[in-house]
């Protein structure tokens, strides 16, 4: 049967509509079935769950980054990069297509405002890792690189994609099949998941919720200036932190970027892109499970690939619950 992929165009809008068309005619000539902000009455917090819903029915992402950081939603970012972390967070193969000149784009398409220029920076760094990136200058461009990243994409990791109804002998017997195929497949994670969630191994001396702990890394300030930061904190806080983001079961490079952004608030420091140290998250990793809040499993993903997953255990959900519910101040 012929597939027909759907893939979601992110980008902020009225600086980029050309080279949006430009990418929304390729994908058409591709066969492909493009979605985006243009099907959007609005894009604002009401509309997120629909946005969500459209996103979880696409097969690929293309994400075009320009000079703008777009609107900013009620996290503190852009609902361009809420986009892109919803799309991350469930396994969807990302395309970027990164300006290559930013400092060439004309005035009125890029930031003046230094913080939002700062969190586009951090954007672009944050894009840039573990993933196929592409450089553009002019819009032009775009169809070609989109052609090709795709195709290789579609070829390197095969998505569902759709077909007609048609060419199906039996629509009903097909989704009853497809349901199953996803039980199946939850079982199996689930089974996975059991497997590895045994009792951490006992170790000696292990430090308490109550030990202290270093986070500490680089991050970005002025124009190109990097210094060092560090904070220190108990297991006990750092753990309350990020433990309500765990609820969502996300995968190892978000829960390092939710680390990395609570833990460098705590500082007041002025700056951007912090980052905390890979040895020193790595650690942090380890002794989370060990402690048995967590488990870190190497999962797969909703698209077929594999990633690693972090989850709070029964003990994990317990404290969570202790450190950060509101309690009675009246009661006994």
């Amino acid at each position: 049967m012929e597939k027909r992929y759907q893939v979601f165009v992110s980008s902020t809008y009225a600086d980029l509509q050309e080279e949006r068309r430009n990418v929304i005619q390729a994908l058409m000539e591709m066969d492909c079935i493009p979605s985006g902000m243009e099907i959007f009455p609005a894009v604002d917090e009401e509309q997120w769950e629909f946005i969500k819903k459209v996103i979880s029915d696409c097969d690929y992402y293309i994400l075009i980054i320009g000079g703008r950081y777009g609107s900013i939603t009620s996290e503190g970012i852009s609902y361009t990069e809420k986009e892109f972390d919803f799309a991350v967070s469930i396994g969807l193969k990302v395309i970027a297509l990164l300006h290559k000149n930013p400092e060439d784009i004309p005035a009125k398409n890029t930031e003046l405002d230094p913080k939002l220029r700062g969190k586009l920076e951090s954007f672009r760094l944050r894009v840039s890792e573990g993933r196929l990136v592409k450089f553009w200058s002019k819009k032009d461009e775009l169809p070609g690189l989109v052609a090709l990243s795709l195709s290789k994409t579609i070829t390197t990791y095969p998505a569902t994609g759709w077909v007609r109804a048609d060419q199906v002998a039996n629509v009903e017997i097909l989704n009853e099949i497809n349901d199953l195929r996803k039980r199946n497949q939850e079982l199996e994670n689930l089974v996975s998941q059991l497997k590895t969630q045994s009792t951490p191994p006992s170790v000696n001396n292990l430090a308490g919720l109550t030990d202290k702990v270093k986070v500490f890394g680089e991050h970005h300030w002025g124009r190109d200036e990097v210094s060092e930061w560090e904070h220190t904190l108990s297991w006990k806080e750092l753990f309350a932190l990020i433990a309500p983001y765990l609820l969502e079961t996300p995968n190892d490079t978000r829960v390092k970027s939710i680390m990395e952004k609570s833990a460098f608030e705590l500082t007041e420091k002025n700056g951007y892109s912090a980052n905390v140290n890979d040895q020193n998250y790595q650690t942090i990793k380890i002794q989370l499970v060990a402690l048995g809040l967590v488990n870190v499993n190497y999962l797969q993903t909703t698209q077929g690939g594999m990633a690693l997953f972090w989850s709070l255990t029964p003990k994990g959900k317990e404290s969570l619950f202790q450190f950060r519910t509101v309690k009675n101040k009246t009661a006994t």
